[in-house]
């Protein structure tokens, strides 16, 4: 009989999404009239932008035609009119980044947990807990051990160097091990919390000083609104000698059905083979990608080309005002109801303490039974046990429309009053 990859047997039995759709579904079944407003699950609602309809639209025709047809992209990476595209759209918010260093991907998620495929099987990695599960998740099912810098009230749900749990999971003696690799998400999924440049200037020492990498998740840096926060790790001095920085259109242009992101390997990073040599994590990375992964298509690359157009950028910029304007108005709910919370200005997800500070699935099924509204219970995200930091959190989106946020805010604030 085949035999299993044992390390899957540390995973949690279920995936945080998959109870909350268990539950959704057990709801409906019962109350199949009832109207629910969901805001858990952090799915757009705006459509994709027009010109990237248009571009997608006129490639797939040319797929059509045996002169303009094309099969595989050579190398893999993908092609480079869109890698220069990106290249020139890090210019424009000052980030230097060399185009033959970009590799276009399916999403961010997909390259956040391949990512670990080129590292060796006993790496320490340091995560920022709560966090989205696939940093942890994928660190598992590799056989890597991980231990947890906690994000909390104290340090703002933003965790530190200083914060990594010498109790946690795997980790032993003040400040925990050595890392060899570092996951880092600003602004944060689930927190809402956007390092500083002095934040990660902190991080990206910390790294160097443990010849550690950091693999950086920008998923969401077109939300960042404030000077003071970077849009990319690469804005900060030192980043090219320590950090992989992973991003995505799918929150920025609605491409979460269209699947298309890229991630940014520079040349000067190094990796420590068996014997003690340095090997280039750049040429490791490419041999990964080109045993393991056949690129994005054409017609999904020349739509992503038109988002970063002056068209698509005015589309996108449109939509991303339309979400932060609903995160406003969580979070004046919030605030005018005294719940403490973070996010909501320089991200789409605002994570509040629940009522209370009751357990966070319990307000999961208070807020689906009495108010009809789902979100994102905080304790799905925190792995680590020993401090619980998201267990008495909440997590909402501002990825659904204006009305219905609107909507969703009265039945929570009716909810919160008719409690107290």
């Amino acid at each position: 009989m085949a035999k299993m990859n044992k390390s899957f047997l540390n995973l949690e039995e279920n995936y945080l999404f998959s109870k909350i759709s268990k539950r959704v579904s057990d709801f409906t079944e019962k109350n199949p009239d009832t109207p629910i407003i969901r805001m858990g699950i952090g799915d757009v609602t705006l459509p994709l932008p027009a010109a990237a309809v248009a571009a997608g639209k006129k490639a797939f025709d040319e797929m059509g035609v045996k002169a303009t047809f094309r099969g595989y992209e050579d190398s893999g990476r993908g092609y480079d009119f869109l890698r220069i595209a990106v290249a020139n759209y890090y210019k424009s918010f000052g980030a230097d980044v060399p185009a033959d260093e970009i590799f276009i991907s399916d999403g961010a998620k997909s390259d956040s947990g391949n990512i670990g495929d080129i590292f060796s099987d006993d790496s320490i990695v340091t995560i920022t807990d709560p966090a989205y599960p696939v940093y942890v998740d994928s660190s598992i099912m590799g056989g890597k051990k991980v231990q947890y810098a906690n994000s909390n009230e104290k340090n703002g749900f933003a965790a530190m160097p200083c914060d990594i749990d010498p109790g946690g999971q795997q980790g032993e003696g003040k400040g925990g091990q050595k890392p060899d690799i570092i996951y880092l998400c600003s602004p944060n999924n689930p927190t809402g919390s956007a390092y500083t440049f002095e934040q990660l200037k902190t991080w990206i020492d910390y790294a160097t000083e443990n010849r550690a990498i950091i693999i950086y998740d920008a998923a969401y840096e077109a939300f960042i609104t404030q000077p003071d926060k970077p849009r990319s790790i690469y804005q900060v001095e030192g980043a090219r000698k320590c950090a992989i920085e992973i991003c995505s259109l799918s929150k920025t242009a609605g491409f979460t059905g269209t699947r298309c992101g890229y991630t940014v390997v520079p040349k000067e990073l190094r990796l420590e083979s068996p014997e003690g040599k340095e090997i280039s994590l750049f040429n490791t990375w490419v041999r990964r990608q080109g045993s393991k992964f056949n690129g994005v298509s054409y017609p999904v690359q020349r739509a992503a080309e038109a988002v970063f157009s002056k068209d698509g950028q005015r589309q996108i910029a449109e939509n991303i005002a339309r979400y932060r304007e609903n995160a406003t108005i969580i979070a004046n709910t919030l605030t005018e109801l005294g719940i403490d919370f973070t996010g909501g200005i320089n991200s789409p997800y605002i994570w509040f303490k629940c009522p209370g500070g009751i357990n966070s699935w319990d307000f999961f099924d208070i807020m689906l039974n009495q108010a009809n509204v789902v979100g994102t219970p905080g304790e799905g995200f925190c792995k680590n046990k020993l401090s619980n930091n998201g267990i008495d959190r909440f997590r909402l989106t501002a990825f659904s429309t204006k009305e219905n946020t609107e909507e969703a805010m009265r039945r929570f604030k009716k909810l919160i009053e008719t409690k107290r």
